[in-house]
């Protein structure tokens, strides 16, 4: 027989909000090259589309994307300057854009204006001593561009850092660095709900296993 307890914390295990996951990246000391390459990552560049080459690519994956983010963020004005933002700014920091949505599904659940219990900001719940660190007072995290710029260079750091292991890199994101359950979760939303593989690549794929 189950305890009343048990049922008690089962249920509210259930209703926790996605950010419940949402944890803090650990102030470290920074080297001057690594600061100054971070920095150098702020810079501002304007943003008018994804970093596709292909303008067919560019509107296949926005409007898949899109249809998957649609119940997070009805919206689809937002939901396509989120898409786009965030492609370009993943893609320029070296990170794949469908793992930041992932960890963004896992620590924000997509709330632009989340907050964590540690004070975690924004979709990729950046800590704010990275504002005193690479950016200036001025750096809002609350910003569609900002939150999502520094979010994908604090993972590419990380992924540096851990010389490419993503568990480690995601980890150190969290900070729950030897913990598998945080980069269990962003692996798994990646795989199940964001995972991507253009048309052509795919049409590509079955031509040569036809050959």
């Amino acid at each position: 027989m189950i305890k009343a307890t048990h049922i008690g914390m089962l249920i509210a295990t259930l209703l926790l909000p996605l950010s419940a996951y949402a944890g803090g990246q650990r102030e470290e000391a920074l080297s001057a090259n690594v600061r100054s390459s971070l920095q150098r990552g702020l810079a501002d560049t304007p943003i008018t589309r994804t970093a596709f080459s292909n303008i067919a690519d560019e509107t296949a994956w926005l409007k898949e994307m899109s249809r998957r983010l649609a119940k997070r963020m009805p919206d689809e004005a937002e939901r396509l300057e989120f898409l786009t933002t965030l492609h370009w700014e993943a893609s320029r920091a070296g990170v794949d854009p469908q793992l930041l949505l992932g960890l963004i599904q896992v620590e924000s659940g997509f709330r632009k204006y989340a907050v964590s219990p540690v004070g975690a900001r924004g979709y990729t719940q950046v800590m704010p001593f990275w504002i005193k660190a690479i950016g200036n007072p001025e750096h809002n995290l609350f910003q569609l561009r900002t939150n999502l710029r520094y979010g994908a260079l604090i993972l590419r750091h990380y992924i540096d850092i851990e010389r490419g292991d993503l568990y480690r890199a995601l980890g150190r994101f969290n900070g729950s660095l030897g913990r598998p359950e945080y980069p269990n979760l962003v692996v798994g939303a990646w795989k199940r709900h964001w995972d991507y593989v253009p048309a052509t690549r795919s049409a590509n794929n079955n031509t040569a296993s036809r050959s």
